[in-house]
């Protein structure tokens, strides 16, 4: 690790202080892009003292699969505050990704991606959109936990919990109100995940009670997804969970102009992570074409968010009027334009430090519009839980759903808990299957009490003791559980 500062750390009576931010520049075009926007920033007036740290390829090819050492933790455990070029993640297993690890380790639980257009100096078909893309970043299918459980299927588990989705509805509702936006739209598929999605939905319609100035509404995410892909201007704050925001915060940044324009702010309690949303296109390294926009205002949300606002509005303004100017690069450039390099666009900007845009819209960061606003999830009482029975997950090559039946049913005789029905990949096989029905080698096979709430844990066991002395093999149990009598799982056709 290596520590440099833009201006001096000390500073006498009435001389503001170095903020201390940790900065890594990444592998790709991450050096050259993260060269360009330290340039800027200096130029600008920026107050950081700055540590570096090598994150990446080079830390992956050290042995370490999580890309990131011990040392490099400490810094931004010490700054809190990150501003990090794009790295390349190896292919192949055992490899995990980095983006994902320090946000989830560090508990940056809300990425905030701003998504406008520049017309006409850049092209786009959506002249008049101006969106910002608020989700969820720890919960979902990106929590990782994933088994091969057969020879021929994986699962990958989503999670999706009470407090993860009021933390980042609410913070999506408090930084629509902060920047004086009307409207919130919750994305999900609660159609057809009625309890991961169908929990993001009913704390949202909860949580947008206590904001009656918001307009709150709610789109499947499919047609929701087509809506901002045709009319994006119809948007304002788009609030989702991870893997839905993830795809379409690139669709938006892309139709929007290219996502090599889009900055991002990762958002916790105890840090902040600043970054471009787009990778390090390996392809483009060390050429001098790429655009450093996009870790460019990422770095600007990262001046806001440490309290230096006035440079936040100096930089984004001049890079708008550099825009304004006809200067960009090759990604961007429209017909008749001559686009410039990586070093000459970080130039141009800093040529035009203090100059506002004309045609485009200058921006203004008031101080105290930070982004560190962190809210906390309601406290609510415990419910009473009770156990209706077991889904005993298996692994069977036999295809035939009915002599499965026949063997779980001898196998449980004299239990506590009967079969009730069997699934292959969520579709009832047993009773009353149909044969046109693909089936593979992982079965569900549901175990139920006769009475409501009546199951314990030592019913479960006896059950799965049976089966195993039956030679079935079980790969995975989920109990099936009610909570204030509600039912805590989801009911198989016919139930």
């Amino acid at each position: 690790m290596t520590v440099s500062g833009l201006v001096a750390t000390e500073g006498s009576a009435g001389v503001p202080v170095a903020v201390p931010v940790t900065v890594a520049r990444g592998d790709g075009i991450g050096p050259e892009i993260m060269e360009a926007t330290l340039r800027v920033l200096e130029a600008a007036g920026a107050r950081l003292a700055v540590e570096e740290i090598q994150i990446g390829e080079s830390v992956y090819a050290r042995g370490h699969s999580a890309g990131i050492e011990p040392q490099a933790w400490e810094s931004l455990r010490r700054t809190r505050v990150f501003l990090k070029a794009p790295i390349t993640t190896p292919q192949g297993g055992g490899f995990k990704s980095l983006n994902v690890t320090i946000r989830k380790s560090l508990g940056l639980f809300a990425n905030v991606r701003p998504c406008v257009t520049y017309a006409p100096f850049v092209p786009t078909r959506h002249p008049e959109m101006d969106v910002v893309i608020v989700r969820e970043n720890e919960e979902d299918l990106y929590a990782g936990i994933e088994h091969r459980q057969t020879d021929e299927v994986t699962q990958c588990l989503k999670l999706i919990s009470r407090p993860g989705c009021e933390r980042i509805v609410r913070y999506a509702f408090d930084y629509a109100r902060r920047h004086g936006r009307s409207k919130v739209t919750c994305l999900t598929k609660d159609n057809i995940m009625k309890l991961t999605d169908g929990l993001f939905h009913r704390v949202f319609d909860e949580v947008a009670a206590d904001y009656p100035d918001i307009t709150a509404e709610h789109w499947i995410v499919d047609i929701g997804a087509a809506r901002l892909a045709d009319t994006p201007e119809d948007f304002d704050v788009i609030v989702t969970p991870n893997l839905y925001g993830d795809v379409l915060s690139d669709v938006a940044a892309q139709i929007a102009g290219s996502v090599g324009l889009a900055g991002s702010a990762n958002i916790g309690e105890h840090a902040a992570m600043f970054e471009a949303i787009h990778g390090s296109a390996p392809p483009l390294a060390g050429r001098d074409v790429a655009n450093p926009s996009g870790l460019l205002l990422g770095a600007v949300m990262m001046l806001v968010h440490i309290g230096q606002p006035e440079v936040a509005e100096r930089v984004h303004n001049a890079w708008l009027a550099t825009l304004e100017a006809g200067v960009v690069t090759p990604d961007v450039a429209g017909p008749g334009t001559s686009p410039v390099g990586t070093r000459a666009f970080a130039d141009a900007i800093i040529d035009r430090l203090g100059q506002r845009p004309v045609t485009l819209t200058p921006v203004a960061y008031p101080a105290g519009q930070q982004q560190s606003t962190v809210p906390t999830a309601a406290a609510r009482p415990a419910q009473r839980k009770t156990m209706d029975g077991v889904d005993v997950f298996l692994d069977h090559r036999d295809r035939d759903p009915d002599a499965l039946a026949a063997a779980l049913v001898r196998a449980a005789e004299g239990a506590a808990l009967r079969l009730q029905m069997i699934t292959n990949r969520g579709v009832k096989v047993w009773p009353d299957g149909l044969p046109e029905t693909f089936c593979t080698d992982h079965w569900r096979a549901r175990f139920q009490s006769s009475r409501s709430g009546a199951t314990d844990r030592r019913d479960v066991v006896d059950l799965l003791d049976r089966l195993d002395r039956a030679g079935l093999d079980f790969v995975k149990t989920e109990g099936l559980y009610r909570f204030d009598g509600e039912p805590g799982y989801s009911l198989g056709q016919g139930q």
